[in-house]
């Protein structure tokens, strides 16, 4: 019933949106540039890997691919509700549901309405991180921390395609991140967060968990809070980043499971477990019980820097996880982001465990026993066609908070724009993008657009405001050309370095398009004046800008349509 209700509600989004996009068409914002907008014929997303597919009674890891980490889930009768981190992308905190936790779809996003958080100017690693989901007797709480924005909050659904209450505040989780909510059988709440320890910090990355009582009706939380785990679970080996914390009641035991050790290659989950829900915990002598940092660096095709876990449990009793891992294509370098992976969960002398010392986590695994539905999020080989003849999916982000209209969605085309915030400008560019998704992958477009001098519209892959490419339609010397720049780096130029170009045809007047080509670490930029006539660029240019390894922070490579024009 849910799923049937989640269905036609986002069928309803959908109407709205397409209404929406109708009017922005018929009633331009009056603070909108005079500049004709750059118009988007299609986009298209290829992915092609070569790494293991799945057969019958088989499932392919990962389950949710490109950037989408810290994975939560909760189960509701038979459907499974599951949300991951957006930081300062708007809309936020996408909302996927299942019902075999492998093939899952995408019903809304949680943060859909601008005025819900401000993501102001913040870097695209700041914002919404790790947000957790549960549900309780009839509606569903996401708790979620906006970091620089706000702090920790809750929202509400009584559906959760939405649409989501306004925020929350829970001052007393001031100077903590990674809330979640624990309802006990007896019908009280509690609400669990990685806070500051007692005193000064003893070393960098000491942390605490933190727990509450919570009013669900009220959403506040009452009464004293106490400290459950400090550092980690042996304070004495300097534990770092104790994070993510979940509480599990199974078999008179409440179990509680954080991640430690960061989020890089040192990344594990670890378990704690007490008869009281306010403790003692006493650690799992095996920990951690899911981790790949024991495992040689030189082992192909490797899946690294596994934790941030969620457990739930099936109706028949079985435990399954989600949680996040990487794929790198070399050393630690990864374009893709930290993606959600399942795995199951057996038990050992009471205590959880997905992986043993020195095990694999594998690409290819046994299905859950679960009856297949749907189909899967992403394949090792796929390609997407947006031929925009319908309101975008919500799949499709923005940087930050929009505070204007600048974008259309009619007649079969994209419309953006071209307004004086830059990809550099740590604002809310006219760009809409969505993720990549596959370490191989092409995503291609084709525009209109006359470009005057200080104009440019094109295709990007973006890590953050401070690494991109960005292929374009330029003008230069008053004439019209094909432009390829870069930025690697605050060094950089915020308006970018050029890489390449190449003079557009002076009689052509037709569209142009545009691609983008991810080899691993390695991009090539193609253009085409005449339908699948492609002309190289720039081939092998250095990818690995658009690492988490060089960019830092906590998100992906997307690929996305870009207006610009200066004022």
């Amino acid at each position: 019933m849910l799923a049937q209700i989640a269905d036609r509600q986002g069928w309803m989004l959908r109407l709205r949106l397409l209404l929406l996009a109708a009017l922005a068409v018929a009633a331009p914002a009056a603070s909108q540039s005079a500049a004709a907008p750059a118009v988007f014929e299609w986009f298209e997303y290829r992915g092609d890997e070569s790494l293991p597919g799945s057969r019958a009674g088989e499932y392919a890891n990962p389950v949710l691919t490109g950037f989408y980490p810290d994975p939560s889930i909760t189960r509701v009768g038979r459907d499974y509700y599951l949300v991951t981190s957006t930081f300062s992308y708007f809309p936020g905190l996408p909302v996927f549901h299942s019902t075999d936790l492998v093939n899952w779809r995408q019903i809304g996003n949680a943060i859909s309405r601008p005025e819900q958080l401000n993501f102001k100017q913040l870097g695209l690693s700041r914002g919404v991180f790790a947000p957790a989901i549960e549900h309780h007797a009839g509606t569903f709480y996401i708790a979620n921390t906006c970091v620089d924005c706000g702090g920790n909050f809750v929202i509400t659904a009584k559906n959760p395609a939405g649409p989501w209450s306004d925020p929350v505040w829970l001052p007393e989780l001031e100077g903590g991140i990674d809330p979640s909510l624990f309802f006990d059988n007896d019908g009280r709440a509690w609400i669990l967060n990685n806070g500051p320890p007692v005193g000064e910090p003893l070393y960098e990355g000491h942390r605490a968990i933190w727990i509450q009582q919570f009013d669900a009706a009220k959403l506040k939380t009452v009464g004293p809070r106490t400290l459950l785990v400090n550092g980690g679970v042996d304070i004495r080996t300097k534990p770092i980043w104790i994070e993510g914390p979940h509480i599990y009641r199974e078999d008179g035991y409440y179990y509680l499971t954080a991640a430690e050790g960061g989020t890089a290659e040192g990344h594990s989950q670890v378990a704690l477990r007490s008869k009281n829900v306010t403790g003692p915990y006493i650690p799992n002598p095996a920990n951690p019980f899911l981790t790949q940092r024991d495992l040689p660096r030189d082992r192909p095709n490797p899946i690294t820097s596994a934790g941030h876990a969620d457990l739930v449990q099936l109706p028949g009793g079985e435990w399954w996880a989600t949680f996040l891992a990487v794929r790198p294509y070399e050393g630690d370098h990864y374009n893709t982001g930290r993606e959600t992976f399942l795995m199951p969960v057996r038990w050992e002398n009471g205590w959880p465990r997905i992986t043993a010392p020195g095990q694999v986590i594998p690409y290819v695994h046994k299905r859950p026993p679960l009856p297949a539905t749907g189909k899967p999020f992403s394949r090792r080989r796929t390609t997407v066609r947006e031929d925009f003849d319908r309101a975008l999916g919500p799949e499709w982000m923005m940087m930050r908070n929009p505070r204007e209209r600048w974008y259309a969605v009619s007649g079969g085309a994209l419309r953006l724009q071209p307004r004086a915030v830059g990809l550099s400008d740590f604002g809310n560019p006219s760009f809409l993008a969505r993720r990549q998704q596959h370490m191989f992958a092409t995503a291609s477009t084709s525009v209109r657009f006359d470009p005057a001098a200080g104009q440019k519209a094109g295709i990007a892959a973006l890590q953050n405001d401070e690494y991109w490419f960005l292929l374009s339609l330029g003008n230069r010397n008053g004439r019209p050309e094909v432009q390829l720049e870069r930025r690697a780096g605050p060094a950089d130029a915020a308006a970018g370095v050029l890489l390449a170009s190449a003079p557009l045809p002076s009689a052509h007047t037709g569209p142009v398009q545009l691609r983008i080509r991810a080899r691993g670490g390695a991009y090539d930029f193609d253009y085409a004046v005449r339908p699948g006539q492609w002309r190289a660029l720039r081939h092998g240019a250095d990818g690995k800008l658009l690492s988490t390894k060089t960019a830092g922070g906590f998100v992906g490579t997307v690929f996305g349509l870009h207006a610009y024009g200066a004022r």
